[in-house]
């Protein structure tokens, strides 16, 4: 009737087939097995999802109309019909209770829930999301925001406002009729009746209220902008599952966030297709790649085993890998290693994640890449070639590199170190007396002349001292016998002395005692951290220090060849870059041993901080410096 206007709070069925349709072909999926919960008449969803999308429901699975019990033991009892599902699964009408009870039989079934695409038809607040019992990778989606009651008020108060106030700029006889009238009434003397003349303004009234978008559906259904966010299980950094905001729908589409939804999509169950097989190159650099020998057998029951051919012809690298993968193949057990490390463990992550096999090797040349007689080398290089479909490295990032290949976002952040060794000087003849300030020193000896100065005075007036005038008369205790005493406490050496005799003179002769223990306590302290540290370096300020844009004669320094660390000093100091190329290296190990042999070969190296931070870690001889 079009006198008859209603608000809709909830949700229609018409808005949650749509915002799921989205969902699906968001992901492509062209066909989905449904599993019901809710005791209803499917009929009209069935109807409705034909009409509103292409996609089809190949199975039905009928829970709503059995308690939890009785669905536990119809799972149980009729498990063929659980395993006849078909990824993706819609699972509608479900709270997470019996979402629950369903993923725990079908895990009971033996069904790996991670070769499914689970998804939750039935929309859930934010506060209701949990992820005790349910599978990675499971999709959900829920209302946001929904306004209060007292601001859908407001806004319909306004509809009805306006819906007048334009009516009666065009007829005000009809729109402000001050007799009363019969809604119900659709022509009365005068032609149209007011009311339904009214009801056509209000159908056809729009404007932006406080809940949003407000507008009038069907002649006669007002129904407020709704907005809802899709999520999805997945793991954090630390391991634990959480969810996590993969799009948003709202007015009438789906808007997705790349990053999330394309690890969503690129998942794979056992039914869709064959995994992609990529052929990745890496370059041992440590800590990020590190490489041993392969087992006798040629396993690597830790790591990854990859191929070291010291080669970059595709042929023969299709060759070793035809070989590697054949029952009866057999590949010189020469080339085979196991990789790694921090980046294969980053590997072994995203072909989980990404759905994907993967053959490994090592870069023939073992350089990470430049443009060098008109062609790239290194791992750009096998790339560019078709080689390689992927490198994983330490692979840094620069201009010159991203013109021709593409990178992700990066996984470690680091700048340019320079690396020194400790200088072999021999200490002065003085270094003994480095442990304490030289004040500290004048203060002992000044105390050590006092303390056998009060000595002498109390032995001296004390009737019972060593002096011509007191009993012992034999010996006398002199300035020099108080000295020598004094010496032989702060030096802990035996000696031949006079003790004092009188009971004073004794006790300030223990803690003189006590105190010269203090001293020699925090002197060899003091003595071992001092030795320790005493260690010159080659002082370097940094990349702009003049050491090195005006090296003196003798001072050497290089990097790695056709690293970044090259390509950035040959851009921005190209005379810099000119005298450091006699002495660069192949790789970062090799600049290691030549900045510690005797005499070292080199005085500063110059690379990536992670990585030579790593050399320092492990440097047994703590030679080494950043």
């Amino acid at each position: 009737s079009p006198f008859h206007f209603h608000m809709e709070r909830q949700s229609s069925l018409e808005t949650l087939v749509d915002v799921l349709v989205s969902i699906l072909q968001a992901n492509d999926w062209q066909e989905t097995s449904l599993v019901l919960c809710h005791p209803w008449d499917v009929s009209g969803f069935l109807s409705l999802w034909a009409r509103r999308s292409h996609l089809f429901l190949r199975t039905v699975l009928d829970l709503g109309y059995l308690g939890e019990p009785r669905a536990t033991r119809y799972l149980q009892q009729h498990g063929e019909r659980f395993k006849a599902l078909s990824s993706p699964v819609l699972v509608l009408g479900c709270d997470l209770q019996r979402a629950r009870l369903i993923f725990h039989v079908a895990e009971e079934l033996g069904l790996l829930l991670q070769d499914f695409h689970w998804v939750l038809g039935s929309p859930l607040s934010a506060s209701e999301l949990q992820t005790e019992g349910l599978p990675l990778g499971l999709l959900a989606y829920g209302e946001l925001n929904r306004p209060p009651l007292e601001l859908l008020v407001q806004d319909m108060v306004e509809l009805v406002s306006q819906a007048i106030a334009s009516a009666a700029r065009v007829r005000p006889d009809l729109a402000l009729r001050p007799t009363m009238v019969n809604c119900n009434d659709r022509r009365w003397a005068g032609g149209e009746s007011s009311g339904l003349f009214l009801s056509r303004f209000m159908a056809n009234t729009s404007f932006q209220g406080r809940t949003g978008p407000v507008r009038v559906v069907s002649a006669a259904l007002v129904r407020p902008e709704q907005q809802f966010r899709v999520w999805r299980l997945q793991r954090d950094p630390r391991g634990d599952p959480t969810w996590v905001t993969v799009g948003a729908w709202q007015h009438g589409r789906l808007e997705l966030e790349e990053g999330a939804w394309q690890s969503q999509r690129q998942h794979k169950s056992p039914g869709e297709g064959p995994r992609a097989r990529l052929r990745v190159v890496t370059l041992v650099e440590h800590p990020f790649v590190f490489t041993r020998e392969a087992d006798a057998d040629g396993s690597c029951p830790a790591g990854q085993l990859c191929l070291d051919p010291s080669t970059n012809d595709s042929a023969v690298l299709d060759a070793l890998f035809e070989e590697l993968s054949a029952e009866n193949g057999s590949v010189p057990w020469a080339y085979k290693k196991c990789c790694y490390g921090y980046c294969i463990d980053l590997l072994e992550k995203l072909a989980e994640d990404m759905a994907f096999d993967f053959e490994l090797y090592i870069v023939g040349d073992g350089k990470y890449g430049a443009w060098k007689n008109g062609r790239w080398t290194g791992l750009v290089g096998d790339l560019l070639s078709g080689t390689a479909h992927m490198a994983v490295t330490s692979f840094s990032i620069n201009s010159a590199r991203s013109k021709v290949i593409d990178f992700t976002s990066p996984f470690f952040s680091t700048s340019l170190g320079i690396l020194v060794r400790t200088k072999d000087t021999a200490s002065p003849i003085g270094a003994f007396m480095w442990p304490l300030h030289w004040t500290m020193w004048v203060g002992i000896f000044v105390a050590l002349h006092m303390t056998a100065l009060f000595l002498t005075l109390y032995e001296w007036k004390s009737p019972y001292g060593m002096t011509p005038h007191g009993r012992n008369r034999m010996k006398i205790f002199s300035y020099s016998s108080a000295l020598n005493l004094c010496y032989a406490i702060l030096f802990g050496r035996t000696v031949s002395s006079k003790t004092p005799k009188c009971c004073t003179g004794r006790f300030l002769m223990n803690l003189w005692a006590i105190f010269c223990l203090l001293v020699l306590s925090s002197y060899t302290a003091n003595l071992a951290a001092v030795m320790v540290g005493d260690k010159t370096f080659e002082e370097l300020s940094g990349i702009h220090d003049p050491k090195l844009h005006h090296p003196s004669q003798g001072f050497r320094f290089g990097t790695v060849w056709e690293s970044s660390a090259e390509e950035y000093i040959k851009k921005s100091f190209p005379e810099m870059h000119e005298y450091m190329r006699r002495y660069n290296v192949p790789t970062t190990p090799a600049g290691v041993t030549m900045l510690k042999t005797e005499p070292p070969k080199l005085n500063a190296f110059i690379m990536d901080k992670s990585l030579l931070d790593y050399e320092v870690s492990i440097d047994s001889d703590c030679k080494l410096l950043t």
